[in-house]
């Protein structure tokens, strides 16, 4: 194994792309600790101490928005953006003609959605620190204040955006979910902290950690291989001649992924779930806090509701993302049926029959991977540890497709991969 990843310093490209990487993990990094001007310290504090939610945005942040730094939201505004257009593209007839463009198509969407980010992160900066004011959180409460701050929160956002772009272009892996990633991991230390104080405190023992530290390992083996999962449908091609060349006749399959929407359902869940208690946390009304209170993270009606939801977006999200009729149809365009299935409209409602299916499995996977931070605080006792949800699918996921591409850069330079 050593020797096989000693192959990857080896090869001229792929090592700069690495330290090219490593590079703009540091800018990020350093980012982090580099504070919005005009913000009191402790009132930021006194709001992450009130309440799970603002930790479990910072651990997305990689611990920027506990220290209100410039880069505070993060890629979140990106990502949202990008979530947008994929909805767009699906409904949009000018989206779904640029997606079907190619390269040229790719490059227009790019646009709109670096456009959209702007949008929305100078919206998301303008509510956090009008919030800010309203909880005489800035030094000074002028409107000039809250201004700069936006302006200042949008610019880290941008500059973020521009990190992950340019990580793809020249380094390696999407760059976008790697700021994701080195975020998340990141935080890993502190949450051993953590563990680790509540040993020194007598809070637990040594079994509840080390039963912690299994569930920890056992989940993981299984997002693992859930995020692998797919259900192949073989499909045979016929002979057909083209001028004087015969193509076709060879068997292959199509895969139809287990979790086909990814974190997305889970984004939109959470987001939906979090408007009350974000609300509660600016808006100073008793009504509003007493209606927030029901929804706090780890109550009985908001563990139900989040699984709901995540279940409901799943398929949601899935049946927008994938065209069963455009693959039928695809197949039939050049020769392929599944066999025993007939081509058109009985192979579309065979692969609908299948995807629903396996979209069940793959929702309730979601939804229990989800709510699994609650499990481990019942179980263990251990409270304040983010771990679970997205966080955990986020990191396997970047980590997989990562490693998929320095394997792939490794095998067409003749060397012999890493990955079995």
């Amino acid at each position: 194994m050593l020797e096989k990843l000693s192959n990857i310093f080896q090869i001229s490209e792929l090592r700069n792309r690495l330290i090219y990487t490593f590079v703009m993990f540091m800018v990020f990094r350093a980012g982090i600790h580099i504070p919005v001007p005009g913000v009191d310290a402790s009132v930021i504090e006194h709001l992450f101490s009130s309440g799970s939610l603002f930790g479990f945005l910072d651990l997305f942040a990689g611990g920027a928005l506990s220290k209100f730094s410039i880069f505070a939201m993060s890629i979140t505004p990106y990502i949202n953006a990008s979530i947008i257009m994929q909805l767009l593209t699906a409904v949009v007839p000018v989206f779904e003609e640029w997606k079907k463009d190619g390269q040229d198509g790719f490059k227009k969407i790019q646009k709109v959605t670096r456009y959209g980010t702007v949008v929305l992160a100078l919206i998301q900066a303008f509510g956090m620190a009008y919030g800010l004011r309203a909880n005489q959180a800035l030094v000074d409460n002028s409107y000039l204040a809250v201004l700069m701050i936006t302006l200042t929160l949008t610019a880290g956002t941008c500059f973020l955006m521009w990190v992950g772009e340019q990580i793809t272009e020249k380094g390696v892996g999407n760059g976008i979910s790697l700021i994701i990633f080195a975020g998340i991991v990141a935080r890993m230390p502190a949450g051993i902290q953590v563990i680790m104080e509540y040993l020194r405190t007598g809070t637990i023992n040594f079994f509840q950690a080390g039963l912690f530290a299994l569930i920890a390992i056992v989940m993981i083996v299984i997002v693992v291989a859930v995020t692998q999962g797919a259900r192949r449908i073989p499909v045979q091609y016929s002979k057909r001649v083209v001028g004087r060349k015969m193509y076709g006749g060879h068997s292959s399959h199509l895969p139809l992924k287990v979790n086909q929407a990814g974190v997305i359902p889970i984004i939109f869940a959470s987001s939906i779930l979090m408007l009350p208690i974000t609300l509660a946390q600016f808006i100073n009304v008793p009504w509003v806090k007493e209606m927030a209170n029901l929804f706090t993270w780890g109550t009985v009606l908001n563990t139900v509701l989040y699984a709901i939801l995540i279940i409901f977006f799943t398929y949601f999200y899935t049946a927008i993302s994938v065209n069963i009729t455009d693959i039928a149809d695809n197949m039939k365009k050049y020769g392929g049926f599944v066999p025993g299935i007939r081509p058109g409209k009985p192979t579309a409602d065979y692969l609908d029959r299948v995807l629903t299916r396996i979209t069940l499995a793959g929702a309730f996977f979601l939804a229990f991977v989800a709510v699994l931070p609650n499990i481990l605080g019942n179980i263990t006792g251990i409270q304040g540890v983010y771990f679970g949800g997205t966080a955990l699918l986020i990191v396997v996921g970047v980590a997989l497709d990562t490693m998929k591409q320095i394997e792939s850069m490794m095998i067409t330079r003749h060397y012999e991969g890493f990955m079995k």
